[in-house]
């Protein structure tokens, strides 16, 4: 869709190369190599499933309005236009026992859209999955802290890359030593003050006309 941007994310493909050597014999004859046992593969592990979810999240109380005010990514799109963020909010509604109603709002050439998304819950509390057009696509998401009344701290998952996101109730309330914090949290993810970007807290959209409201339930 026109006007519409998507972010990019990139497949690192890591390969080991095996090199087997010989020995020599008395005499000088060459001896066959011994086969050798290849140490057996460790099970890999996603970054996201290393991130402890908030203790006892209560989705109800996750719901309202969430203000974005600051991300740590290597996200290509913010690497190159992270200066040119526009100001975000975020609208969560506990729709269902196992669903969770996203309506994400931004501005993007001088015009305010709305992008719909639905959050299922998994088994772990904290946890949920946004489902992509292929389960290879779906973008796992850790509810890593909150206190529901000020910030909270997420984190998203999609094709192995890590990206975290600050939220706030209010642009006005959040403290200095929070913002610090998450700083602090996004060093250990690998994502230091080069890959931070701070979103604007002034002007977010208000409402949005159906021409300009991008339907992704169940995918896009």
């Amino acid at each position: 869709m026109a006007g519409v941007w998507r972010f990019m994310l990139a497949v690192v493909v890591l390969m080991c190369l095996c090199l087997w050597g010989s020995t020599e014999a008395v005499g000088g004859a060459v001896s066959r190599p011994k086969p050798q046992k290849r140490p057996p593969k460790k099970p890999k592990v996603d970054p996201i499933e290393l991130i402890p979810a908030a203790q006892n999240v209560d989705i109800q109380q996750m719901a309202g309005t969430w203000y974005l005010l600051n991300t740590a990514s290597k996200c290509s799109y913010l690497m190159t236009h992270g200066t040119k963020v526009e100001p975000t909010v975020m609208t969560l509604t506990h729709s269902s026992a196992q669903t969770l109603s996203v309506s994400t709002k931004t501005r993007h050439n001088h015009q305010c859209w709305e992008i719909l998304q639905v959050y299922d819950l998994t088994p772990t509390t904290g946890k949920l999955t946004l489902q992509g057009t292929r389960p290879e696509l779906n973008t796992e998401i850790v509810i890593g802290e909150t206190d529901y009344n000020s910030y909270a701290i997420m984190y998203y998952q999609k094709l192995g890359k890590m990206t975290m996101k600050l939220y706030a109730r209010s642009v006005d309330n959040l403290s200095e030593p929070m913002l610090t914090k998450f700083e602090q949290l996004a060093e250990k993810q690998g994502l230091g003050l080069a890959y931070l970007f701070p979103f604007p807290n002034y002007s977010h959209c208000g409402d949005v006309d159906k021409d300009h409201v991008i339907n992704c339930v169940p995918a896009c």
